[in-house]
């Protein structure tokens, strides 16, 4: 039997999905053929290549009715189509030569995008060419993106797919309505690439990983493909996006597109599928009716012995490198080719009332041995030919994170590596140093809301002294700091959220933060303060399940802030602290009209 595992569009574009490279470690270790493949960095490549791109704006060109922004692109067309392969090799890291070229801003003809000189130098400086190169190619590449969305598929962007129509899907229609559109330009080729897949593997299985609402739509084009086409193979669909917003499913429509929908840690359920076992956290449709087989079972194969991430198939891939935003945290997503590893399963806090600490990826918190955890690095390194480490837990456990430096170190391995963190008191001068040593360079966190009150409210286990004391002891050991901050928890005033902002102002000027990002809050109905509102002020305005999607509650609250007004100036105001700008400003400031 063989299974090929599929990232459907659009995900990140610089390096792979975790999700396939973990589950064929572990159905490699379990003698199960299996092939992996990612759609997204696939379909990029089929479109942006100078063939492809011609054919693209000779359909443009035939339109009536074309912004005056657009139509300056259109007049620079050999530009484009002459300088899209170079620029890809560039991004791809197989032309490192042209960044001199592509790093002056009087290269490019179109600078709608592009900042001043001054802007540019304090992002990079005067010798930053290869990021400045880099920042200056996404803007192009960003530059083409924008029209195929805008006159070729409205749901085409560079790193999702039809995500508005896919973040809020009370029942399938809307879904089923797009399913019998006439493909899109876009949609050929993606299918073109998936055929060629099925033709020269012939699998019995597919399983789709769908960790986004943007990843929702493709995943479904490609699997009405194969039951027209191949109906005798079976179609699996799992990851973030299932297991988060589809549990309450009521709406049997998608089954006519596939056969099983997966939940929690994909390897035991994928496994009986494959072997014909006894389904487990499985949903099948019979007569109409979804079947949900030992959907409550919390057997699983251990964490310590899931395998190491296996990157075949995917290492011929041209992922290309993007620097949209000039915050150097901010390219750390984009830009480079991590390897994805887990330290630990699940969070070891897993107490916030706004998480979904309810679901098996948060609540069940389950450590491997250390030595274990740096074999896989070394195998991944072996594998992929690169040192560099995303670890992508919850929140990486601070113990675990002093024994893998001291292994890193104790082994003599060069690596450079980041995680999300708590801003954990045991985040000690000593422990920084440890880390940073051993090849530490960022860390994110959240810091959520900085107003004590709310801090002890949403459980977060932590003080703004601490906290910020941690982002002390990081920044001074040469760690990057990033803080995740929300803003609209149920009851916060107006008050707390511009004291927040003083207190965020302060980190950034005492240089303990590097970068921020806020977030408005959303009501889950995995999290605590989803599943009992009542405890924290709200009130649910929806008491029924959704047929289709279940994710985000409608809730009310006494005495609400207006949430547009108060985002607007948080975002301005971080904005200029990340660029070492207006703290003199009073705080209160950002919120004038």
């Amino acid at each position: 039997m063989k299974i090929i595992l599929v990232t459907p569009p659009l995900t990140q574009l610089n390096t792979p999905y975790p999700a396939t490279t973990q589950l064929t470690g572990f159905l490699k270790s379990q003698n199960i053929d299996v092939v992996q493949a990612d759609l997204s960095i696939e379909l990029i490549a089929s479109i942006f290549n100078k063939k492809t791109l011609k054919e693209v704006f000779d359909i443009i060109s035939q339109q009536n009715k074309i912004q005056k922004k657009h139509r300056i692109i259109l007049q620079n067309t050999n530009f484009y189509v002459q300088n899209i392969e170079p620029v890809m090799r560039f991004l791809s890291d197989r032309d490192s030569t042209l960044a001199k070229k592509f790093s002056q801003s009087d290269f490019w003809p179109v600078k709608n995008r592009i900042g001043s000189e001054d802007d540019l130098e304090w992002a990079f400086g005067t010798i930053g060419n290869h990021d400045r190169a880099t920042h200056l190619c996404t803007l192009f590449i960003k530059d083409i993106a924008e029209i195929i969305q805008k006159y070729i598929d409205p749901h085409f962007e560079l790193i999702r797919y039809a995500e508005s129509l896919c973040q809020h899907l009370p029942d399938f229609e809307p879904l089923e309505t797009e399913l019998h559109r006439p493909l899109s330009f876009i949609n050929d080729r993606l299918l073109e690439i998936f055929k060629n897949k099925i033709e020269k593997h012939e699998p019995q299985f597919i399983g789709f990983s769908v960790p986004f609402p943007g990843n929702l739509l493709s995943a479904l084009q490609c699997a009405k493909w194969l039951k027209d086409n191949h109906p005798d193979i079976k179609i699996i669909f799992g990851g973030g996006y299932v297991n988060t917003e589809l549990r309450q499913i009521s709406d049997a429509e998608i089954f006519k597109y596939i056969d099983y929908l997966t939940f929690d840690d994909g390897e035991l359920p994928l496994l009986r599928i494959i072997q014909n076992g006894e389904l487990i956290r499985t949903l099948t449709c019979e007569n109409d009716e979804i079947i949900r087989h030992n959907f409550d079972s919390r057997q699983n194969v251990r964490f310590s012995k899931t395998g190491t991430p296996d990157y075949e198939n995917l290492l011929g891939n041209n992922y290309i490198n993007l620097i949209e935003m000039t915050n150097p945290m901010h390219s750390l997503w984009s830009n480079g080719r991590w390897n994805k590893l887990i330290l630990a399963h699940g969070c070891y806090w897993g107490k916030c009332a706004f998480c979904d600490g309810s679901l098996d990826y948060i609540k069940r918190f389950e450590p491997a041995p250390v030595s274990l955890l740096v074999d896989r690095m070394e195998s991944i390194m072996e594998q992929t030919g690169i040192s560099g480490f995303h670890f992508v837990d919850e929140a990486a456990p601070p113990a675990i994170l002093r024994k893998l430096a001291e292994e890193i170190i104790r082994r003599k391995l060069t690596v450079s590596y980041w995680t999300n963190i708590r801003f954990d008191k045991v985040f000690d001068t000593e422990l920084c140093y440890v880390l940073a040593q051993s090849g530490c360079i960022a860390v994110s966190g959240g810091l959520e809301v900085a107003a004590p009150r709310i801090l002890k409210m949403i459980n977060k286990g932590i003080t703004i002294e601490t906290a910020s004391e941690c982002m002390k002891n990081l920044t001074n050991a040469g760690i990057m700091t990033h803080a995740y901050l929300m803003y609209g928890f149920p009851t916060e005033t107006a008050k707390e959220t511009i004291d927040s902002l003083e207190v965020v102002r302060g980190l950034f000027e005492n240089g303990y933060l590097h970068s921020a990002f806020w977030h408005r809050y959303a009501m889950t109905i995995h999290s605590p303060s989803g599943i009992e509102p009542e405890k924290f002020g709200a009130v649910k305005r929806q008491n029924q399940y959704n047929r289709f999607a279940n994710n985000e509650v409608p809730f009310s609250t006494e005495n609400p802030i207006d949430l547009d007004y108060y985002g607007r100036g948080l975002n301005l105001a971080t904005y200029n602290y990340m660029n070492g700008t207006g703290f003199d400003i009073p705080v209160r400031k950002w919120f004038k009209n």
